[in-house]
């Protein structure tokens, strides 16, 4: 009798420690899958996130371009992450050396395809530009999503800066801008961001960055080895329209995660 009383004891107990071991189990289980899930749906936003520097021109500031990203409605800027650096003050040559927002120093207006070059200043600003780009990567942002956009001394700017950088980038984009180097330069372009394609767009009543200086880039690129999309805009001066942004809306859209 007494071994018949202790041996409903002992299998309650084996049922509840089954039951909790069972629970342990599952428990552990569901916080593996969500812990999967988890990393799983960090990876997926990381590869979701793109990146935009928008490269304002001389003697601008980069608030008074962020209103451009406005005109980008499209859900997939949605998890799109703009930045609108401005330039230091630098003394300019073609201003009579007066003190303003400049990348690097322009020696004459207009500029034409032959104009004199800062390279040295050119490659200054190009370290600024690529530190920007080495931040959002290392926080996440595959640089296949990373574009490099500007206007005019901008534009130029950003034609150097995805050129000379190691990875290959989601695209640069330059609004009436020019090549603002030699072709020593071409020495230093990798394998990697000759990967990377470029739109160019000019106007063709420009008399400040002439239209010649803008149609010397795409042959300049092609001899590199890079893709280039040229655009010119009839009437079009020395600015941008709305009509270019909204092209360049589509022409980063279909370089972006998801696209096909």
């Amino acid at each position: 009798m007494k071994v018949a009383l202790f041996a409903k004891p002992i299998t309650a107990l084996a049922i509840t420690l089954s039951s909790t071991i069972g629970f342990v189990l599952l428990s552990h289980s569901h916080q593996q899958l969500y812990s999967l899930k988890s990393k799983t749906h960090t990876h997926s936003m990381a590869n979701n996130r793109s990146f935009i520097v928008w490269l304002h021109g001389l003697g601008d500031s980069g608030p008074a371009n962020e209103p451009i990203k406005s005109l980008f409605t499209s859900p997939e800027f949605k998890n799109t992450t703009w930045s609108f650096p401005s330039a230091p003050s630098n003394s300019v040559t073609c201003n009579n050396g007066a003190v303003m927002p400049s990348w690097f120093d322009i020696h004459e207006i207009p500029v034409t395809a032959n104009s004199p070059k800062d390279e040295s200043g050119v490659l200054k600003a190009v370290q600024n530009v690529h530190a920007m780009i080495d931040k959002e990567i290392a926080a996440g942002t595959d640089p296949n999503n990373v574009f490099v956009c500007g206007f005019s001394q901008g534009g130029a700017l950003t034609l150097a800066s995805v050129l000379l950088y190691p990875k290959t980038l989601g695209g640069g984009a330059v609004f009436s801008g020019w090549v603002p180097f030699s072709s020593s330069i071409v020495e230093k372009i990798s394998s990697n961001a000759k990967r990377t394609p470029i739109l160019w767009s000019h106007g063709m009543a420009d008399t400040t960055v002439l239209f010649e200086a803008g149609q010397a880039g795409p042959p300049f690129l092609v001899d590199v080895g890079v893709s280039c999309e040229f655009k010119a805009y009839p009437g079009l001066g020395h600015s941008i329209s709305n009509e270019e942004l909204r092209y360049l809306e589509s022409w980063i859209k279909t370089r972006m995660p998801g696209s096909s």
